[in-house]
């Protein structure tokens, strides 16, 4: 079998696997990057590419904020899940990492200005907390371009990307109805069509695609190889020691000695049949789960972890960060997932379960809108809700994966995506939904609506309700009625953006055994390792943020025990 030494093996090629991988070879450490795919940038290609780092050098809020009231938030948002030492490390080293990032690499931040998802908890903040990845012209990576995972299908328009962020999506909600919007959505149509004859592929990209990139760019650049297509299979134990790990890369076995550790960064275990059919309470009772996450993401790190004795548990509340999902049928037959992180905010747009009855503030997180779809559908057949519009609601903002007008709704009618019913009655009976509980929450519904009043649950009510909403619309920018015939609906259910359950490890990513020892050499980083965040979901960024966090940290780990034990020989 093939022999191959390096430092530093890495298990993954997202943005905590690159994190680690970055910073231990720029301490002076021979690192190798292994990545079981074809394409490198793991869920972070696919992701927002926004980084929850409270006391950040790039919002000026930020600058406001205290690390007091951000250790409050995660206490309280974490709850018996709290661990005072891994939150202390997040908080303490998070900007720090960004500053160096920015300062050693390709790697660049720009400010949002999204709230907390819980800002009226004591120690959230209405903005200043989450950094978004800087837009990134990907021809930067030469032919390794061809090797970076695209974005997710069903959130570009023609394989053109939209920035995580109110201001760049607001000027395609209003090409339609502001000269400047139409401009800029001109602008940016024609630019991405010139990419798509030239390279057939968007070259400006945004929001996660743009973070794996520049990550990649800079391990690359530093000589880190990024071997794709190359699954670890198991690893070596060398006197109670792992000590490197057995890959299979470009048709063979290879051995890979690692002096100095394993990292695994291989993306949580969301596609793990087996094991999420234990973590997930609506698989549970028989429901169905779509995930938009990459499907190679099906728990490699953790399963090899535990071969050799490392502790991984179900525990948190919530397994997942929970996003409502709609399946996108396409005319090959297949299908994507359709994440809906925007139409819930929008006014005029309501969400239902079954029986036709409002279960939560649509316009709270995704985390949060997923939970409340799993409470309210215990003991039911399946897990799911159905959003619904109204024709002025559907043309002004479009529902999932359907564009506003003037784009063209037909082709999903006939596939079955899109339903319509001239009366809510008639839509509810496409639906399955109980039509005398869609009209009577209608009715309840639209009476404090015309006032901008969501009287049952309360929409508008925080800085992160109002944030993705429409400012227009007044008085309550998340709140309209539904007046006007035909209705449209489309039907959600649970998927998630990654894993919240992970390995056990210490702060700096040590890989602990069941009876809480650390395995020497084996170390954890991205979803790998359980979330600090105890299975909640507190803000924008809060997997990109700790991701990046905790890989610097292990990367600086690293470096320092290897100086250590070269010190210890020169003694």
């Amino acid at each position: 079998m093939k022999r191959v030494e390096c430092d530093v093996l890495v298990a993954g090629s997202g943005a905590g696997g690159l994190s680690t991988a970055i910073t231990a070879r720029k301490a002076g450490m021979d690192v190798l990057c292994v990545e079981k795919e074809p394409v490198f940038g793991g869920t972070t290609a696919f992701s927002g590419g926004v980084l929850w780092i409270p006391g950040n050098p790039h919002c000026e809020a930020a600058r406001r904020d205290s690390r007091a009231a951000a250790l409050e938030y995660l206490k309280n948002e974490a709850g018996v899940f709290f661990d005072p030492a891994a939150a202390e490390a997040f908080l303490d080293n998070g900007p720090r990492m960004v500053e160096w990032f920015e300062r050693e690499t390709d790697v660049q931040f720009v400010p949002t200005l999204y709230p907390d998802y819980h800002p009226t908890v004591k120690g959230g903040v209405d903005i200043g907390r989450s950094i978004l990845a800087k837009p990134y012209d990907i021809r930067a990576l030469g032919a390794d371009m061809a090797r970076l995972r695209p974005p997710l299908k069903t959130i570009t328009f023609m394989g053109m990307m939209f920035n995580s962020s109110n201001a760049d999506l607001k000027h395609f909600f209003r090409a339609t109805r502001s000269l400047t919007s139409f401009v800029y959505v001109a602008r940016r149509l024609a630019a991405h069509l010139k990419d798509l004859l030239l390279y057939r592929r968007a070259v400006q990209v945004t929001s996660g695609n743009a973070l794996a990139a520049r990550l990649a760019k800079s391990a690359l650049d530093l000589g880190v190889p990024i071997w794709t297509s190359s699954p670890v299979q198991r690893l070596i134990v060398e006197q109670g020691a792992v000590r490197g790990a057995v890959v299979q890369h470009e048709g063979e076995q290879v051995q890979v000695h690692a002096r100095h550790g394993v990292v695994l960064a291989c993306g949580g275990f969301p596609h793990d049949a087996e094991r999420i059919r234990q973590a997930y309470p609506h698989l549970r009772s028989g429901g169905e789960h779509v995930s938009p996450t990459p499907a190679g993401n099906t728990g490699d790190g953790i399963r090899i972890a535990e071969a050799v004795g490392g502790q991984f548990d179900i525990r948190f509340p919530s397994a997942s960060a929970w996003m409502p999902v709609s399946r996108v049928p396409y005319s090959n037959g297949s299908s994507g997932v359709f994440p809906h992180l925007l139409d819930r905010y929008k006014p005029g747009v309501i969400g239902v379960t079954r029986n036709g009855r409002r279960f939560c503030n649509e316009s709270e997180s995704y985390h949060d809108v997923g939970a409340a779809m799993i409470r309210a559908c215990t003991g039911e057949r399946e897990t799911a809700m159905w959003l619904v519009c109204d024709q002025r609601t559907l043309s002004k903002y479009g529902l999932g994966f359907v564009k506003p007008a003037p784009m063209p709704i037909g082709a999903y009618l006939r596939n079955g995506y899109l339903l319509r019913g001239r009366t809510l009655a008639e839509l509810a009976r496409q639906a399955g939904i109980d039509p005398g509980g869609l009209e009577q929450t209608v009715r309840e519904y639209n009476q404090g609506a015309v006032h901008g009043e969501d009287r049952q649950f309360g929409r508008g009510s925080t800085s992160f309700n109002r944030y993705l909403a429409d400012p227009d619309q007044k008085p309550n920018p998340c709140v309209a009625p539904l007046e006007k015939g035909p209705f449209y609906a489309v039907k959600l259910l649970v998927g998630d953006l990654g894993t919240f359950d992970g390995l056990r490890t210490t702060p700096v990513g040590q890989v602990l055994s069941a009876g809480g020892a650390v395995i020497e050499g084996l170390y954890a980083v991205g979803n790998d390792r359980a979330s600090v965040m105890g299975g909640n979901y507190p803000g924008a960024g809060i997997t990109l943020g700790p991701n990046m966090t905790f890989g610097w940290i292990t990367g600086r780990h690293l470096a320092a025990l290897a100086r250590g034990q070269e010190q210890r020989r020169a003694d």
